[in-house]
């Protein structure tokens, strides 16, 4: 049967005990996704607002918040209509938009982790040099990138999946992955793992990034008092978020590739979530606490006085 004739119709987990904690159920994932999107907005507003943070640093921080959002917004509302329809189907056309968006942000949120860690680099270890590299037009090049590259490598993983002939028809998972919708085909998915196997090497090299500018970090903070006030105040909540995303990608990675039936039923459903609930409340959550200079602005309650800028 060939799947972009019309829309199959799909089935996803059901939450446990659904029909008794259904209220609860809804009220939580509507207050995560409402607080999602007002901490990241709060954040990304007063990046643009205040005119002190027009740098690098916070321009790449913005876009990490837009992106959690964009991420949650590929989750939440489909989960709230499911909660109160009670229904838990999505047609193969609607689970590939769904697995678009939410690995299309994964990944995002990787390359830009990357591009913050080299932006942290240069401004600790060639401090002369941060604004000659890091001009308008280069955070714009880096931007662009961070979002083009892994929305092309993902609408390319959805296509190979969702042109694969279906004879199955349940994801168990509460949301649409690639790798389930490969699993939902009784063909060979040599193709499929070739293929996630090239991107895997691509963002492999953005680690190396990473590990290169981190190597750099701590070599120039042994030197410096400076360096090392630096490096405390602005590296470490990206390392915490680094942390957040490699643990968030593992659990997924655990829960969708080595199946469902090995693993304990209420660690199946917290590795189902964690994915989309954990980065985009813990990211700002941290920056917003983390350096002083944005705690004021986005949480002044926590300060006894307001920059005034």
């Amino acid at each position: 049967m060939d799947n972009s004739s019309y829309p199959l119709m799909l089935t996803l987990m059901v939450p446990k005990e659904s029909n008794s904690f259904k209220h609860i159920y809804f009220t939580c994932f509507l207050f995560l996704y409402l607080f999602i999107l007002s901490i990241n907005f709060r954040l990304v507003s007063v990046i643009i607002m205040v005119k002190s943070f027009h740098e690098p640093m916070y321009i790449f921080l913005a876009q990490l918040c837009i992106n959690g959002v964009y991420g949650a917004s590929g989750f939440y509302p489909k989960m709230l209509s499911d909660l109160i329809l009670d229904s838990y189907v999505i047609s193969s056309h609607m689970c590939a938009l769904q697995t678009f968006v939410i690995y299309s942000s994964l990944l995002s949120e990787f390359t830009i982790l990357t591009v913050m860690s080299y932006d942290r680099y240069a401004a600790i270890c060639r401090p002369l040099d941060y604004h000659i590299k890091l001009t308008k037009s280069t955070c714009v090049k880096l931007i662009l990138c961070s979002w083009i590259v892994p929305n092309c490598c993902v609408i390319l993983a959805v296509m190979l999946a969702n042109l694969r002939t279906f004879c199955k028809y349940h994801i168990d998972k509460l949301y649409c992955d690639n790798w389930s919708m490969v699993k939902l085909s009784c063909i060979s998915s040599f193709v499929n793992n070739v293929y996630g196997y090239v991107v895997a090497v691509i963002f492999l090299g953005c680690s190396f990034i990473v590990v290169l500018s981190y190597v750099k970090l701590i070599a120039a903070c042994k030197s410096s008092l400076e360096n090392r006030r630096k490096f405390w105040q602005t590296c470490l909540p990206h390392i915490i978020s680094l942390i957040n995303f490699t643990f968030a990608v593992l659990f997924d990675i655990m829960y969708s590739r080595y199946g469902a039936n090995d693993i304990p039923e209420s660690l199946r459903h917290f590795l189902a979530l964690e994915l989309v609930i954990v980065p985009p409340v813990v990211n700002p959550l941290i920056y917003g606490l983390k350096i002083k200079a944005v705690r004021k602005r986005v949480l002044p309650s926590c300060t006894a006085r307001t920059v005034h800028v």
